[in-house]
């Protein structure tokens, strides 16, 4: 298949709305129910994001397949050598502030964090990127042995979702154990959006044309999952006692629903957008450059949120008040991330820093 114009749109928002998560989960007031309620709002990106991995990935392979020795090599370079890089980059930083105790001790923690993810908050959607790559043979032979009962498929795996996402939400907290700790860095916490990306690239001439015909539909269908996280999330708040911010937190039942619907919503977006991108148009340009640096803009933004809010004894926090503080915060990590990515992807390190190889 040709290129996908309409995945650059759904790329940019969801990475747009990843730096949102970031910037006003760290700038928002815990008393702040409307700013609580975008937060919540928002709250869809990693299942949105692995959707998209799943279904940019199994496009390719179920369309166009390659042995999986070219397949892997190139997929792991061009994820795994900026998941390192990256990591070593945020341990370093973060251990300026809280050194260790010793040189040994402070390699084998950089170790465990980059096994699990952990660097910083962020670099857990590579380190699950990379796992539905070890993946990709066994999720194409299931797509495929499956074919005629995609939709029972979907279904299964829908409500498999909502029950795990079901056990981490109103389970006793912290009686989970190691497994309640690390939900967020397993491909085991995401089955439903993984195989549904899958099964959309399988179906995906079909699936973007039923989008192109519905989007009017699929707007009202976003309107309408729009007003029912917001309802949970109160109700969480009001007749369970859960904080605005624990009543909002991504890995819960309504959250998966609300992401489906937002999954729509941005391709629907997208599709719009590619039925009427005029190539070589200086605002098709500016679409395909902003696609391009995305990664890296998600890779550096924690970096420039951490500089922004903490760096220079808190002057930015102490002088913008709240809740214009997230407005302004999100508006220079943007700009300031775009800058770094941009620099970063027309220099050698390009691959590390960007996850793009350089063109001279």
């Amino acid at each position: 298949m040709t290129r996908l114009y309409e995945v650059d749109v759904v790329r940019i928002l969801t990475f747009a709305c990843v730096i949102a998560v970031h910037v006003s989960s760290h700038t928002v007031a815990a008393d702040d129910v409307g700013l609580h309620g975008l937060l919540t709002l928002v709250h869809f990106t990693r299942l949105v994001f692995f959707l998209l991995t799943a279904f940019v990935l199994l496009l390719g392979q179920l369309h166009r397949p390659r042995p999986m020795r070219q397949f892997w090599p190139k997929r792991f370079l061009l994820v795994g050598v900026p998941y390192v890089a990256w990591s070593v980059i945020y341990f370093t930083t973060a251990n300026v502030y809280h050194p260790h105790a010793d040189l040994g001790q402070t390699l084998v923690t950089l170790l465990y964090r980059i096994v699990t993810g952990s660097a910083w908050y962020h670099l857990y959607f590579l380190l699950v990127t990379m796992q539905v790559y070890l993946l990709v043979p066994l999720i194409v032979w299931f797509v495929r042995r499956t074919r005629g009962h995609h939709r029972l498929v979907l279904a299964v795996f829908f409500l498999l979702q909502l029950a795990i996402t079901a056990v981490y939400m109103y389970h006793p907290f912290g009686s989970l154990g190691w497994y309640g700790v690390a939900e967020k860095q397993f491909f085991w916490s995401y089955p439903f959006f993984i195989v549904a990306g899958a099964i959309a690239a399988d179906h995906a001439r079909p699936f973007l044309a039923w989008v192109r015909g519905h989007r009017r539909l699929i707007g009202i269908v976003v309107l309408g999952g729009a007003v029912l996280t917001l309802g949970v999330w109160q109700l969480q708040h009001l007749l369970l006692g859960m904080s605005l911010y624990r009543a909002g937190t991504p890995l819960q039942p309504v959250i998966m629903v609300w992401a489906v619907c937002v999954g729509l919503g941005f391709l629907a977006i997208g599709t719009w957008w590619a039925d009427r991108r005029v190539e070589g148009s200086r605002f098709s340009r500016t679409v395909d450059r902003i696609s391009d640096r995305s990664f890296g803009i998600f890779l550096v933004h924690p970096m420039v949120l951490w500089v922004l809010l903490w760096v220079g004894d808190d002057w930015v926090p102490d002088t913008v008040a709240k809740p214009w503080l997230t407005l302004v915060a999100y508006l220079v990590v943007i700009g300031v991330s775009y800058a770094v990515a941009d620099l970063a992807r027309r220099s050698p390190l390009s691959l590390p820093l960007a996850g793009r190889r350089w063109r001279t």
